[in-house]
């Protein structure tokens, strides 16, 4: 086998085991029914540094050095926005998935997409495509039945989708490499979350520690859990290309569906099954709109390693 084939296939490989495990996260967080999000929240950023620093222990990456972080400001400023940016998304993910509500979470991944093709557009001036116009379109329809059907705003999927989307916008103009920006992520955080777990714990409101220490194992091992998956995406990225990404990220949203109806028992009734079908034509289209140009790509890469 060709050594690119080879590299691809690592790529796409590594690429499946993030996605599986982002899709498996609902079973894990089904032990801290009605958790404390926030103190969750807090846990996971002051038990990611120290993750993160093992991380690049056993990969022998070499840490950032001081100029390189004083050379790179904007970057360390953007790195803080993005981490702010990701904590609203983490935190309606984790109450979604803490609160009985996994099928939200599937909408919210379901429908990233869509809001990342209109960032595309707003911020990049990207032109979109018939099937992305399409999509959106479908989309927008989607919602919109939802919204008409239940009187509300599905707040949940649409702060999880959003800003998701703008947590990838922002990534977009970091220098820094994905294990070194998450790592920057963290820490830039870690002294607001080391100070309101000791609040916590001053006042006796601290949930994580009031419950014994199974109880607090698992809310520390939100940290890895998350970054692991992540970790495995940003090895991904380096071995195969992004439109196979684009294909394989919806792995996670739909076994989040599949959990949720069939293990959960979560309500799928006909104007939720309206609203994830228009979304999911809209999807179908970018996809297979994008698979002549991802089959092109791959026999052009075959070709040029070909032996002549």
């Amino acid at each position: 086998m060709p050594r690119t084939t080879q590299v691809s296939a690592k790529g796409n490989a590594l690429a499946i085991v993030s996605f599986l495990l982002w899709g498996l996260l609902p079973l894990y967080y089904q032990f801290l029914p009605g958790a404390d999000v926030t103190e969750m929240l807090a846990i996971r950023l002051l038990c990611s540094v120290p993750f993160m620093l093992l991380v690049f222990l056993l990969l022998r990456k070499p840490l950032p050095t001081v100029s390189m972080l004083k050379a790179n400001l904007p970057s360390i400023a953007l790195c803080g926005l993005a981490s702010l940016i990701m904590c609203v998304s983490w935190y309606s993910f984790t109450w979604a998935l803490t609160h009985g509500q996994v099928l939200a979470a599937s909408l919210g991944f379901f429908i990233n997409p869509l809001f990342a093709i209109g960032l595309g557009v707003i911020c990049l001036k990207d032109r979109l495509s018939l099937a992305q116009k399409w999509a959106v379109a479908l989309g927008g329809l989607g919602i919109g039945y939802m919204v008409m059907a239940y009187g509300q705003l599905p707040w949940l999927a649409l702060l999880m989708g959003s800003f998701f989307a703008l947590y990838g916008l922002c990534k977009k103009f970091i220098r820094f490499d994905s294990l070194t920006s998450v790592t920057i992520e963290a820490a830039l955080l870690t002294p607001i979350a080391a100070a309101y777990l000791l609040y916590l714990s001053a006042t006796g409101q601290s949930q994580a520690l009031s419950a014994g220490t199974g109880n607090l194992l698992l809310y520390m091992g939100s940290a890895p859990v998350t970054l692991l998956p992540l970790i495995f995406f940003a090895l991904a990225i380096r071995h195969t290309s992004l439109s196979m990404v684009g294909l394989m990220q919806y792995i996670e949203p739909t076994m989040h569906f599949l959990l949720a109806i069939f293990l959960f028992n979560e309500v799928f009734d006909s104007v939720k099954a309206v609203s994830f079908a228009l979304i999911w034509t809209g999807l179908i289209l970018c996809s297979l709109e994008a698979l002549p140009g991802l089959w092109r790509t791959i026999s052009a890469r075959r070709q040029l390693h070909q032996p002549h």
